[in-house]
């Protein structure tokens, strides 16, 4: 597990006119937390997140806060959902003693026998929320799918991980190999009945969520 190093701030801007203004100069604000600690407001370069979400690898975060480092993971972020900037981040302290919660990407490896068979890989689920000590936490989780077959799938309850629970449903499926013919079949019509036009369902303007 490779650790990353972030100098973070302590940050009193609290109003949304403040904290607009502190990501305008390219700035993030976030909070940290940890068991038995009061929340820490933080702000932080939003350049200095970028190793940490663009990545398909977890890291252990040594979280430097003013003078004081602190070993954490980055347990939440939001994005701006029109520009796609980071716009808040959540740190979680973490003790070597104590278990917590992550999502860990996943990786798939090799080149499925049913794709050659004319199928089509679905990459059902792109990361997987595990629980474990810190120092077994996975960079990532890698699926060989070399002998993946047509029609055949690889669920949660098929990934082992030694020291490592993983948290979701053990029957959700992870990767699977799908024939093509199921999507492009056209509609079988009965006599007299007509092909209907899709519902367009309106979307609502998302709005942002201020702390």
């Amino acid at each position: 597990m490779s650790e990353i190093t972030v100098q973070a701030q302590k940050r009193n801007l609290t109003t949304k006119s403040a904290l607009t203004q502190l990501r305008r100069n390219g700035n993030v604000p976030g909070i940290f937390y940890s068991k038995g600690v009061e929340p820490i407001p933080i702000q932080l370069p939003e350049i200095s997140l970028k190793p940490l979400v663009y990545t398909s690898e977890t890291h252990i975060v040594n979280l430097k806060i003013d003078e004081q480092e602190i070993k954490s993971i980055l347990k939440g972020v939001q994005f701006d959902p029109v520009t796609d900037r980071i716009i808040h981040c959540d740190f979680q302290g973490i003790s070597a003693d104590q278990e917590i919660e992550i999502e860990v990407p996943v990786v798939l490896e090799g080149q499925a026998k049913g794709v050659k068979e004319g199928g089509l890989l679905q990459h059902s689920l792109h990361k997987l929320t595990v629980s474990c000590l810190p120092s077994f936490i996975p960079e990532h989780i890698t699926i060989n799918v070399t002998d993946l077959g047509l029609g055949k799938a690889i669920h949660v309850k098929d990934i082992k991980i030694p020291n490592v629970k993983i948290l979701q449903n053990e029957d959700v499926i992870v990767v699977s190999v799908t024939s093509p013919k199921a999507a492009s079949e056209p509609t079988t019509l009965l006599p007299g009945e007509e092909m209907k036009e899709p519902e367009v369902i309106s979307k609502g303007k998302q709005t942002e969520e201020e702390e």
